[in-house]
């Protein structure tokens, strides 16, 4: 049989981080210039090899550890198949999505292993976009503990979204944004383990319940209002609304010295509004601009130290 591939994109959040957690919206969009690739092949061997050459590693599922997210991903389509044993398979992983920068990078890997493996598995009605994210979030509890779900969301609908986490079922909206809205992705350099992050907020919340729930309400807000804004194309409005939602995401203390002097310079340079996105503490910060000075802020953000810049154009 023919290798079978797919793909998934790395995400954004646009609005809304941590505050989604406690059941408050957020949106968040693909960033599709970056992708995860998943390839599956029919084995000359006994069982099922992994690849994974990015991170040099080359083994056999039967040896991975409890903890390893390929092969949870792997073990989770042959339970929903129900196919045991699975075939004799050799599945590669590649990725240039930067590892923990809050772009979804362990999302999107999982959701291309599931969605390749299930199609070449000849399983086609188990690769809906609904089947590959909910497999994706169960890959994602193994990574993150306590995940809002957005991620798996994101990367398997490639759509941006409006999302609730809620009981029994997220409410998850696509959004037609009226674009083109052009957004830089500048990566601090620094590693954000978003488990330990989400872990530290709630922690403060439990110590602060009160002071926090006004918080995530502020953000909830902000990204009700944030969704009309990408609806209608108001640019100047959700640059105003990026600084308001930066400013409560500093309040829950995940932004660091690295995020605020890559947000000042794409403030200062021109961008229309800049905030973190993901877990913070680390990780990336996005501007949004205008064309015209595209150029300008990303010169400016490499110079204050980004050690990477994407622009992500959301249509």
């Amino acid at each position: 049989m023919p290798a079978t591939t797919a793909t998934a994109p790395g995400k954004i959040i646009l609005f809304g981080e941590h505050a989604v957690v406690y059941g408050r919206p957020a949106i968040a969009a693909p960033v599709t210039q970056v992708r995860a690739e998943a390839i599956v092949e029919d084995g000359e061997w006994a069982g099922i090899r992994l690849h994974a050459p990015d991170l040099g590693r080359d083994y056999w599922l039967s040896e991975a550890l409890e903890d390893d997210p390929y092969a949870r991903a792997v073990l989770l389509v042959a339970e929903t198949t129900r196919l045991d044993p699975l075939p004799n398979l050799s599945i590669t992983v590649r990725s240039n999505i930067p590892i923990a920068s809050g772009l979804g990078s362990g999302a999107a890997m999982a959701a291309a292993v599931i969605r390749a493996l299930t199609r070449h598995l000849g399983y086609l009605n188990q690769t809906t976009d609904e089947q590959v994210s909910a497999l994706t979030y169960q890959v994602e509890k193994l990574l993150h503990g306590t995940p809002s779900g957005i991620d798996n969301t994101v990367v398997a609908y490639e759509r941006p979204v409006f999302f609730v986490r809620q009981q029994p079922i997220n409410r998850i909206e696509t959004l037609s944004v009226k674009g083109p809205l052009r957004l830089l992705v500048a990566d601090t350099g620094v590693v954000s383990i978003t488990k330990d992050v989400v872990g530290d907020v709630r922690r403060q919340w439990q110590a602060e319940p009160r002071r926090f729930e006004q918080l995530f309400d502020h953000c909830s807000r902000v990204a009700q209002v944030a969704r009309r804004a990408l609806e209608n194309g108001d640019v100047g409005r959700l640059g105003q609304l990026m600084v308001e939602n930066q400013n409560y995401l500093r309040e829950m203390t995940v932004s660091s010295p690295e995020l605020e002097r890559l947000i000042g310079t794409a403030m200062a340079t021109g961008a229309i509004g800049a905030k973190l996105s993901g877990a913070g503490r680390g990780g990336n910060m996005i501007a949004l601009v205008e064309e015209e000075v595209e150029a300008a802020v990303r010169a400016a953000l490499v110079s204050a130290g980004a050690t990477n810049v994407l622009t992500s154009v959301l249509t």
